[in-house]
């Protein structure tokens, strides 16, 4: 495991604060490009271990982060529940069988059934750890509860979420027996990632912003923590990152045993080290389109680091990386993030 990593997420001196990039392996990097055309297609290349390995080392190799993020997807679990997931080319993740009635909800497998279901994923890790350097750490994931229901209800990714809400408002109770099911689910796969050799979890909650404040706590947030509880009680040693995107408005009402706290770049990082930097140790919050400038990038690794300077912090992007940014630059976004960091 890195100790520089680590020691940061729990709040010890390091030599530098360390830095990676969300969605590290991805169309930005070339080699990653033939990697996959390789595969045939994006699910073939998720439950191919070997290639898997291979496009999670990629950017620790050509980019220079301080730890790796496994290769594999969010969806690989309502896939492995039993729904038909489909990645239509110019459309993205599709399931042909939504999940609508609690009869629904009753054909999906659950458990350690359908955790155990995602050998590729633990052999992929096993995989990385035999070759991953010793000062590098290995990050694992997975999406939370919230934002996995919202595809498996909806059936496809959606700009206004309304099938999921109407649920939401009109039968809540289905919901949360969805959100419950998942839960389950994903505090299995992430205890298997962690036997299989991952050093940090982290749980994405990408569409958080799609929930009122009022309701934020009851239909995501709570599950999330369940999560973090469950793998806190076995594996006390193990950082847990939560990254709910978008949600400044109420940073306050954050709470949870877990480490980081990954800042989208949205969220003024003043106001994050002001509600939570007591805290948590902080993660991100750069804007990833920064990176099509080196001036620009430059220009935020400095005043992140001006803000927190003095506070726990792992430089990070706000959201993932996109795929035509210059691979020179993120190479000089992790100079300069190592740069600043030293002074």
């Amino acid at each position: 495991m890195s100790k520089i990593f680590v020691d940061a997420c729990f709040g010890k001196e390091t030599p530098y604060t360390p830095v990676w990039m969300m969605r590290q392996a991805g169309r930005y990097l070339p080699e990653y490009m033939k990697v996959r055309a390789e595969a045939g297609n994006f699910l073939n290349l998720c439950h191919d271990p070997k290639k898997a390995c291979e496009v999670t080392l990629q950017p620790v190799d050509i980019v220079g982060v301080d730890a790796a993020i496994l290769f594999s997807d969010i969806l690989v679990i309502p896939d492995e529940m039993g729904m038909d997931l489909e990645f239509v080319k110019g459309e993205g993740p599709k399931f042909k069988d939504p999940i609508k009635t609690e009869a629904d909800i009753d054909r999906l497998i659950g458990g350690e059934e359908a955790a155990s279901k995602l050998t590729y994923v633990y052999d992929t890790i096993k995989l990385i750890k035999e070759q991953l350097a010793d000062d590098k750490a290995l990050i694992g994931f997975a999406g939370a509860p919230w934002t996995l229901a919202t595809y498996m209800i909806e059936g496809e990714g959606t700009k206004t979420y309304n099938i999921c809400k109407k649920m939401m408002y009109s039968d809540p109770e289905l919901l949360h027996k969805i959100l419950a099911k998942i839960t389950e689910v994903v505090k299995l796969y992430m205890e298997k990632q962690i036997e299989a050799g991952i050093d940090v979890v982290q749980i994405f909650d990408s569409w958080a912003a799609a929930i009122e404040p009022s309701k934020y706590d009851e239909f995501s947030w709570k599950y999330m923590v369940e999560i973090a509880d469950y793998l806190k009680e076995r594996y006390p040693h193990i950082p847990i990152i939560m990254f709910p995107k978008g949600i400044p408005a109420f940073l306050d009402k954050i709470y949870g045993n877990f480490e980081v706290f990954g800042v989208d770049w949205s969220t003024p990082m003043e106001l994050a080290r002001e509600k939570l930097g007591d805290k948590y140790v902080l993660q991100g919050n750069m804007e990833p389109c920064r990176l099509y400038s080196k001036e620009a990038t430059t220009e935020s690794v400095e005043a992140l680091q001006s803000v927190m300077g003095g506070k726990r912090h792992i430089f990070n992007l706000g959201h993932g990386i996109l795929p035509d940014v210059p691979v020179e630059n993120a190479k000089h976004f992790i100079s300069e993030c190592h740069r600043v960091s030293k002074k």
